[in-house]
């Protein structure tokens, strides 16, 4: 028996031992960053910003051998970057040419909910989707991915995702060189950074197993950035912008730069902070975008590392949910002479306060392995009813050992409290998605403007994909003053759009 005890513990400790990844300096940034083209779309008859996208099987090389099977939009992997400005009408037109039913979901946009591409909006296979929406919201980058009911890890996965870049012609703090102004040609100093994780069996082929250990799904040893492994990117201006997206299905990243260099954080999910803040970490869940702004000088090089993400776990549990791993993300490779950039802006976009920390909380929301409040997802159920023109307070907490975040459909939100205490300025501005520490109460102040629609329901949910997909996902409606909800889905049918 001791002898029994004896294996089983040292089976454990081999696991616990070999149960983290550490690619600091390991990786040989020989392939020029892909930059996903920029398609800023083409004006209609009555003025409106058109876009066409096209869903399909692809094969894309992440490493040498045989090429990776994979799906995009208008490309083998990935999708481009839309470009439109607040007070554009755009329209999308979705051909879906995969085998199965898909979706796209616009993550971040505030739009109708009939518009927003959730797992009621599922495109058939042959038939196309064309949604249309005026975009009323500040500058931002947001971006776009699949969330067919129950698939949607799988199909995030395959590589079905893009970033869409908001613009907003009134914000002058940002364009008047002489205060300042923050780097903004797209592919030169204004760059896309599309972070996930894939694990490649011995074909190169997409592994879709769940982590031996962990709570959260697809963890990936495979780190590409736009599609690209061991990327790197050659800078020609002083400053240059970079767009963080993790777009990974469950991996949390810690971005820091090798050296330990400063930058400066000027954008969260919704937009701007109100200004630059210097920082040398910022820590992004699944879902979650921040822009910042780093500074070269002549022939440096610096690596973009993902350092132990803070996870707030227990030993084991942190270990084996990615939050022991050091990766290595993208090097930056200074030219030999830099154009020279404007200072950055002092203040970039103020927004009022929607609430306090004193403001009663309306609503609570526990997160524990697939359930909110100890309900899983079901198609057919409206959770609550939110009144239009209305401003809430949320609280959602986590309680369970797994890691989380929350993100809301629809709305952009203030971070009240985490904790009971003021959030740090990371979390100071406009975001859709929120890390939820274990036992972290976090308090969001959330303002439902604009649509109403009784019966098509916005969706609430963990971005961890595979535990969206396992249950731990809301709906709710928002509706005119005085309205009832009405049935899901009434008025439109389920499979949009026509061949």
């Amino acid at each position: 028996m001791a002898a029994a005890a004896a294996a089983t513990g040292g089976v454990v400790g081999w696991m616990y031992t070999t149960g983290d990844i550490d690619a600091a300096g390991e990786v040989e940034f020989t392939n020029r960053l892909a930059i996903p083209p920029l398609d800023i779309g083409r004006r209609d008859s009555s003025g409106r910003r058109v876009f066409h996208l096209r869903a399909a099987k692809g094969e894309h090389r992440l490493r040498p051998g045989r090429p990776t099977e994979t799906w995009g939009l208008n490309a083998p992997y990935l999708g481009p970057t839309l470009r439109a400005a607040r007070g554009d009408t755009v329209a999308v037109n979705l051909y879906n040419d995969l085998p199965e039913t898909t979706s796209l979901h616009w993550h971040g946009m505030h739009l109708p909910a009939r518009m927003d591409g959730g797992p009621h909006q599922g495109v058939d296979p042959g038939r196309t989707w064309s949604p249309t929406w005026t975009i009323d919201q500040p500058a931002a980058t947001l971006w776009y991915h699949p969330h067919p009911h129950e698939q949607t890890a799988r199909h995030v996965y395959r590589g079905m995702a893009g970033m869409f870049i908001l613009d907003d012609d009134d914000d002058g703090a940002v364009r008047d060189a002489a205060r300042g102004a923050l780097p903004n040609r797209y592919g030169v100093d204004d760059i896309p950074v599309i972070v996930q994780d894939k694990r490649l069996d011995g074909d190169n082929q997409l592994d879709t197993s769940a982590h031996r250990m962990s709570g959260v799904g697809i963890l990936g040893d495979l780190i590409c950035v736009n599609g690209t492994t061991g990327p790197y990117h050659r800078v020609t201006t002083e400053r240059i912008r970079l767009r963080l997206l993790n777009a990974s299905n469950a991996r949390f990243y810690r971005f820091g730069f090798a050296d330990d260099r400063p930058f400066a954080l000027v954008g969260t999910d919704g937009g701007l902070l109100p200004a630059p803040h210097e920082t040398r970490r910022i820590q992004l869940s699944p879902a979650e975008r921040a822009e910042i702004v780093v500074t070269l000088k002549p022939g440096e090089r610096a690596v973009l590392r993902s350092f132990p993400p803070d996870l707030d776990l227990n030993l084991w549990d942190r270990r084996f949910n990615g939050g022991d791993d050091t990766l290595d993300i993208l090097q930056l490779r200074a030219a030999s002479r830099l154009a020279p950039s404007p200072k950055l802006p002092q203040r970039l976009a103020e927004a009022s306060a929607l609430a306090t920390t004193s403001t009663k909380v309306d609503r609570t929301f526990e997160l524990s392995s697939f359930s909110i409040n100890g309900k899983s997802m079901n198609m057919r159920r409206i959770d609550f009813t939110a009144p239009r023109d209305t401003t809430e307070v949320w609280e959602v907490t986590a309680i369970d050992a797994v890691p989380h975040n929350f993100h809301v459909h629809d709305v952009q939100f203030q971070v009240l409290s985490v904790g009971g205490k003021p959030p740090s300025p990371e979390l100071g501005g406009w975001k859709d998605t929120v890390h939820t520490p274990p036992g972290v109460p976090i308090r969001l102040a959330l303002r439902f403007r604009d649509h109403s629609d009784p019966g098509f329901p916005y969706m609430y949910h963990c971005h961890v994909l595979y535990h969206e997909d396992q249950g731990l996902m809301g709906q709710f409606v928002v509706v005119a003053p005085g309205q009832k909800p009405g049935r899901i889905g009434s008025g439109s049918s389920h499979h949009h759009g026509h061949s």
